[in-house]
């Protein structure tokens, strides 16, 4: 009954951690999409530039997707 227990309170927080980081994600992918124009976004990527790939691979990877989003949609 206590493994049980401990199983379901596990799952429970995996859950909520995931949850809570879902929503970072989504708050960052609102931020970096305020962006819109080519002067903020070469501005976005100077900023970038200062820190390694390893460091913005996440905010390069949100960019790019937005990027193709808006290219498919004025397409």
């Amino acid at each position: 009954m206590i493994r049980h227990d401990l199983s379901v309170k596990s799952l429970r927080s995996s859950l909520a951690s995931r949850r809570a980081a879902r929503l970072q994600r989504q708050s960052l992918e609102r931020q970096l999409a305020s962006y819109t124009t080519e002067s903020d976004r070469l501005e976005l990527d100077a900023i970038l530039a200062r820190h390694t790939a390893e460091e913005t691979s996440e905010l390069r990877s949100i960019i790019n997707r937005q990027a193709m989003d808006r290219l498919i949609r004025s397409a």
